[in-house]
């Protein structure tokens, strides 16, 4: 393999074109063709240029020459699963497995796509999202809309195949309709999504964490409420690696209460960690309904990513998300423990050359402080 970092014109065209697309996106693209919509029809209208787009191989071709930073210093396994870099698209933003293609060659690590349902879901009423740019962030209240695990996880395994080199995950929670019954009957509602998705992703994500639907997260409401969930997950033979989505907002006793259960089970990995409840401090309007993203998450994931890597580090690969908008915020969750890290917000704040940012970034913070490549840095603060 031919790496950018090590090819000076093929990096001097990276960097240069890096720049451009920072500057376009700043000045012409964010004011003139974003933030001139409201969010929810600007969230709309790029899932549908990144679903086009992605089916132009000219231009694909041409997204990866120029904008793709490839480097060896970023190349990691986690989990058994290899990642060119550990950067990738957090569960979230492509519910429907429509942006693969586009992420593929602008040269994410990986993507999770869903939180996909067992039943199709149409989701919270609009407007699910509010922006907070003075925050660098963005309230969110979808509630899990998606077209069904039958049909999100056939277009992942299919996407998958047919990947150059980003990584596929898929993310599994319980649908947020009017049918949602008991325990019990959300138990089998990720069991149907699981057994549609064993197999047929490089990972998998169980999400217990989403605090914008009608039931709750009665998953992370006691110990024996998970325990009884992953005691019928493990029944499902799957081969590929399971993580499991966090809450952000439980103090560190019953957080770890809740790792303690994961580690008697099959699961490989924990996402730190899923949006921030907690207004205090921030002027935002009572009436608008949600979680937060982006910028509120950013200290206090990294700090719960510490505090798991310390008593859980040989036990859980961590993934990380939260707030990252810099190669020293990425760097920062490394060294705190994170194997990899996801993203969404800087990717809507900052536009699409963001990975390329985030990469470059941190393969100069890697060699500056000499490491020989990602996984050595892992945890090196906790």
């Amino acid at each position: 393999m031919t790496y950018v970092s090590q090819n000076s014109l093929h990096d001097s065209v990276n960097k240069a074109t890096t720049d451009l697309f920072t500057f376009a996106y700043k000045h012409v693209v964010k004011p003139d063709f974003v933030f001139n919509h409201t969010p929810d029809v600007a969230h709309d209208d790029m899932i549908k240029f990144c679903h086009v787009t992605g089916r132009i191989p000219p231009l694909m071709w041409l997204l990866r020459e120029m904008l793709d930073y490839t480097d060896p210093i970023l190349e990691t396994n986690v989990m058994g699963v290899n990642f060119t870099n550990p950067f990738g698209l957090s569960a979230g933003l492509d519910k429907n497995c429509e942006m693969v293609k586009l992420l593929d060659n602008a040269g994410f690590g990986f993507e999770t796509i869903g939180s996909t349902t067992s039943r199709p879901c149409a989701g919270n009423p609009r407007p699910w999202f509010h922006r907070l740019p003075e925050y660098d962030s963005m309230m969110v209240h979808v509630g899990l809309a998606n077209d069904g695990s039958d049909v999100v996880i056939e277009r992942a395994e299919d996407a998958w195949r047919r990947t150059k080199t980003m990584q596929v995950s898929v993310s599994i929670a319980r649908t947020n309709d009017d049918q949602v019954g008991d325990l019990d009957e959300g138990i089998e509602d990720y069991c149907i999504s699981m057994r549609r998705a064993a197999g047929r992703t490089a990972m998998v994500e169980v999400n217990i964490s989403c605090p914008n639907t009608t039931v709750g997260e009665p998953f992370t409401d006691s110990p024996a409420n998970l325990d009884k969930l992953f005691t019928e997950l493990d029944k499902i033979d799957r081969p590929q690696p399971t993580l499991v989505k966090m809450p952000l907002n439980k103090p560190w006793p019953q957080f770890k209460e809740f790792l303690d259960v994961l580690a008697e089970h099959n699961v490989q990995g924990v996402t730190i960690a899923n949006l921030q409840k907690d207004r205090t401090g921030l002027d935002i309007p009572a009436s608008w309904l949600g979680g937060l993203s982006g910028g509120p998450c950013t200290v206090a994931s990294t700090e719960l990513v510490r505090r798991t890597y310390r008593e859980y580090g040989d036990r859980f690969a961590i993934a990380g998300v939260g707030g990252v908008f810099t190669p020293e915020q990425a760097y920062a969750k490394i060294r705190a423990g994170s194997s990899l890290v996801m993203f969404i917000s800087s990717l809507m704040y900052r536009g699409p050359q963001q990975i390329t940012v985030l990469k470059r970034g941190l393969a100069q913070l890697l060699r500056r402080d000499g490491f020989d490549n990602v996984a050595d840095a892992v945890g090196i603060d906790a």
